[in-house]
């Protein structure tokens, strides 16, 4: 048996320093702990570690965590800051970066172009471009700087993601209105905003009527989906009292669920079984957020071993290769 791991990121320096220079309401601060953190004004966002910038050491853990292959994309605050070309040479830096690294360790290592998705124009070049140079799919965060992504500014994006039917690994970040909600204590940002972020995102994608708009969509919702398996008898409740003349979908929210793809990041044995019971194991597939000072190798490892076999395996190759083509 493989392991493909869908979920997990790489910076570049250079990227680093253009955020530093030119990243709007994003900045660069020290941590008590001494180590440098991004930060949304004075919200927590991302703490960069080190192997975000080193693909040697990345290749070792993944060799002492049993991981075979990474499908790497940059994270939060990906390129959504700054004025339009510099969202274009962030966007081109990192995804350079990782089409470099795939041609170096072409067994290894596959990537998720990112998109300056405010910039509809700009992206469509940028994901022309990109899969011309070996990406296998994009990487988009839940909301576009505070936009949803079923706002029509991007229809031109989606529609030629769609063409391609590439997949979609939707991340979270910052969380529109997070500077209100006092989430600056205990990283209550990434424990609870990041799962809020997600779990609205798709919630917006569900009702809007967006996997019929798009069907060649293959969406993965990050983390386990958020809290969407919590609330799949919720969503199917409230679709039966929706006034008729306003309901936009084709079938119950719940079948919508089952249409999305799912990573295993649950951090908890019985949440990924739950969601297993939900979407069912071939909507899931192996992820372990590395290398964030919040990874979950190990665990990832561990609770995916705790499964039968034949559910192992799905989860940790075989969907892999069906949704990526690998």
């Amino acid at each position: 048996m493989a392991v493909i791991d869908v979920h997990t990121h790489m910076f570049t320096r250079a990227f680093m320093e253009l955020l530093k220079t030119s990243g709007g309401i994003y900045n660069l601060q020290t941590r008590p702990d001494g180590q440098v953190e991004i930060f949304r004004h004075d919200t927590p966002v991302a703490i960069p570690q080190k192997g975000h910038f080193d693909y040697e050491l990345r290749l070792r853990d993944m060799d002492a965590n049993g991981i075979d292959m990474a499908i790497v994309s940059l994270t939060c605050p990906n390129v959504y800051w700054g004025t339009e070309d510099t969202s274009r040479a962030a966007a081109r830096e990192s995804n350079d970066s990782m089409a470099a690294a795939q041609k170096r360790w072409p067994a290894r290592i596959r990537w998720f172009t990112s998109l300056p998705w405010e910039y509809p124009a700009r992206a469509v070049e940028e994901l022309k471009r990109s899969c011309e140079a070996g990406a296998v799919g994009v990487m988009v965060l839940a909301n576009i700087a505070g936009r949803s992504l079923t706002d029509p500014l991007f229809a031109p994006v989606w529609e030629e993601i769609d063409r391609r039917a590439l997949p979609v690994l939707v991340h979270p970040t910052d969380l529109p209105g997070i500077d209100q909600m006092d989430m600056r204590k205990y990283d209550l940002s990434w424990s609870v905003g990041f799962i809020a972020d997600t779990t609205l995102a798709f919630t917006r994608i569900i009702f809007d009527g967006f996997l019929d708009l798009y069907p060649n969509l293959r969406l993965i919702a990050s983390h386990g989906g958020g809290a969407l398996p919590y609330l799949v008898g919720r969503f199917d409740k409230g679709d039966e009292v929706e006034i008729p003349s306003r309901r936009r979908i084709k079938a119950r929210p719940s079948e919508y669920l089952k249409r999305i793809w799912y990573d295993c990041i649950t951090y908890d044995p019985g949440a990924l079984r739950f969601l297993i019971s939900v979407v069912g194991a071939d909507r899931v597939m192996y992820g372990t957020d590395y290398p964030h000072q919040v990874h979950d190798m190990k665990g990832s490892m561990a609770n995916t071993a705790a499964l039968a076999p034949e559910v192992r395996q799905a989860i940790r190759e075989d969907n892999a290769r069906k949704v990526f083509g690998i």
